[in-house]
């Protein structure tokens, strides 16, 4: 790793004399990890703090020992460990890590006192405030929400760990600092039907963990790593947290309630920070910035010769000056999503696009001078037939021809590539409650999750029969399987530790890991939850209504749209009342 190091710019070494040695994992390779800005920020962060001395541990891809980045030592050197989780997949990875390190992996199995060689695991990300519990057996404190608001306290209180065991020191921090979560002071009570009867917290401790949110800020969250190893290798600012739309299978435009999007001076101010001769930028956000903003990136990015990408755009959100600015970015390049593959699901979905609007964006991306349009869309949704999916293969015969005359005129023939993925049902949205796969009257047990792969795996078949032979189309398919378990580990409770940790180390695959533990797919991904259902995830209070995601489930079933979320007029979810009474 050392030579990974040599390229990176923005790398951390302190001194160890006089400091608190934190670890900080993430569950991938370094691609992949200094391409996340929430671990970088947590790591900037940490390392701002002079008492703290803060490492990376990133999944070795060679099977090579796991050391840290800044100077390979060992993870049993660390009383604190801390973990950014990002994703799903990455659970067994971080299971397979903590026992890599040398250290108990399950929490249950560390001594009653911290040190470096039974350490304190802390882990946050926004993988963990969606739903804690996949994760709980590993973590011995769980921060729910940002990080921004709470990283310097926990760190005061953590910097006398030796003086207290561990439980005593756990349950102070618990008690006293919010969005903290100690999971092994909470117990689960489950029925004779296997549903979450109660939750108990232990004596003094919240009977639910308020998610925690970061307040207005002047500089915008920005790249503080720079690597050209980085999957993502470019300057990145954020444009803002969450989504106003309320698309209903997604969770960022949920958990991340209030929408923020940040000021204009915010930005440039984060894209200001950028090191001289950087001149890549990428904008992250749910949503696209206001007009009057991207005016201002547009001169600041031109004055600059910088060029510039988008994870995604909004196909009802692209402007005249969005355009302006791909086109001075010279951009070849550009993804927009319709989600649902028919106008009756994007209903379905409160996506708010029609298929005029994607056909005309599409045609204003590619007269702009973009060659490669990409379009996401889900298959698998609560309801879609097979009249949905011959609508959308006559999407992207329009859509062919719209943007096919236009490469040709210009003399490089343009290229659609369908990325088709499979819906996966997400805690703290309307859709929490669906089965994978969207059938519906499913057995239970093995012979119903194996219907919904069928299903999804028949569906894939057609569409590849109906558009597999287009000419200057790609077809990016989903692994229904891969889908599934994050299915399983999306909406799994604490029970799914050990197998998780099974599956990292290799010990089992991943059915073989679940039925040695007593579980199965079904249980999680499949079955379908009861409106009225205690589920494991609302341990954490995210402020929404559970009445205001079933009525927005009953309203999906209905085609019935919702408006995008307005903090300044609404308080339809309940995020903005709690925060105003608070």
């Amino acid at each position: 790793m050392s030579s990974v190091l040599a390229k990176e710019q923005g790398t951390v070494r302190k001194k160890w004399t006089g400091r608190l040695p934190v670890a900080l994992l993430y569950a991938n390779t370094y691609p992949v990890a200094v391409s996340n800005l929430g671990y970088q920020l947590v790591y900037t962060l940490l390392n701002r703090l002079d008492e703290v001395v803060c490492e990376r541990f990133v999944y070795p891809a060679d099977g090579g020992p796991l050391r840290s980045l800044e100077s390979s030592r060992p993870l049993t050197d660390f009383p604190l460990v801390f973990a950014s989780v990002s994703f799903e997949h990455d659970y067994p990875r971080l299971a397979a890590m903590l026992a890599a390190g040398g250290i108990a992996p399950l929490a249950a199995d560390r001594s009653d006192r911290v040190a470096a060689s039974s350490p304190l695991v802390v882990l946050g990300g926004v993988a963990v405030f969606m739903n804690p519990e996949p994760l709980a057996a590993f973590a011995d404190l769980m921060v729910i929400g940002e990080a921004e608001p709470v990283l310097a306290e926990l760190m005061t209180h953590l910097a006398d760990y030796a003086a207290l065991d561990r439980e005593s020191l756990l349950h102070r921090i618990g008690a006293s600092l919010p969005g903290c979560y100690v999971p092994a002071l909470y117990r689960f009570v489950h029925g004779p039907d296997g549903v979450i009867a109660r939750i108990e917290p232990a004596a003094g401790l919240p009977q639910r963990v308020t998610r925690i949110m970061a307040p207005a800020m002047d500089v915008a969250a920005h790249s503080t790593l720079l690597s050209p190893e980085a999957e993502l290798s470019m300057y990145m600012v954020e444009l803002g947290r969450g989504c106003s739309r309320g698309c209903r299978f997604c969770a960022a435009g949920f958990i991340y309630r209030p929408p923020r999007l940040w000021p204009a001076e915010t930005i440039l101010r984060g894209l200001e920070a950028r090191p001289a001769g950087v001149d890549r930028i990428g904008l992250l956000g749910m949503e696209m910035a206001a007009p009057e903003t991207v005016d201002q990136i547009a001169t600041l990015l031109a004055a600059n010769s910088c060029s510039l990408s988008f994870s995604s755009l909004r196909a009802d959100r692209i402007t005249d000056q969005t355009l302006s600015l791909l086109a001075a970015s010279r951009l070849k390049s550009v993804a927009i999503a319709a989600d649902g593959c028919s106008a009756r699901l994007r209903r379905l979905i409160n996506k708010g696009l029609d298929e005029p609007e994607l056909l005309d964006a599409a045609e204003r991306l590619v007269a702009s001078g973009i060659f490669h349009l990409k379009l996401y869309v889900m298959i698998g949704l609560p309801t879609e037939t097979s009249e949905d999916l011959d609508e959308l293969v006559q999407l992207v015969d329009r859509l062919q021809a719209r943007i096919l005359p236009l490469g040709r005129a210009r003399g490089r023939v343009s290229v659609l590539t369908l990325s088709i993925n499979c819906f996966v049902p997400k805690p703290w949205t309307p859709f929490q409650y669906c089965s994978f796969g969207g059938l519906e009257e499913l057995p239970p047990g093995k012979q119903g999750t194996a219907r919904a792969l069928a299903a999804l795996k028949e569906k894939i078949s057609y569409l590849r029969g109906k558009l597999g032979s287009r000419s200057n189309l790609r077809l990016k398919f989903d692994h229904p399987d891969q889908a599934l378990q994050q299915a399983v580990y999306s909406r799994a409770d604490r029970r799914i530790g050990p197998a998780l940790l099974d599956i990292g180390t290799g010990r089992a695959s991943f059915a073989r890991a679940l039925a040695r533990h007593g579980l199965d797919a079904w249980q999680y991904a499949i079955r379908p939850r009861r409106p009225d259902e205690l589920l494991c995830w609302e341990v954490v209070d995210q402020g929404i209504r559970g009445d205001y995601l079933r009525d927005e489930y009953d309203r999906a079933l209905r085609g019935v749209a919702t408006r995008p979320c307005e903090p300044a007029l609404c308080r339809r979810c309940g995020v903005c009342r709690e925060a105003a009474s608070a």
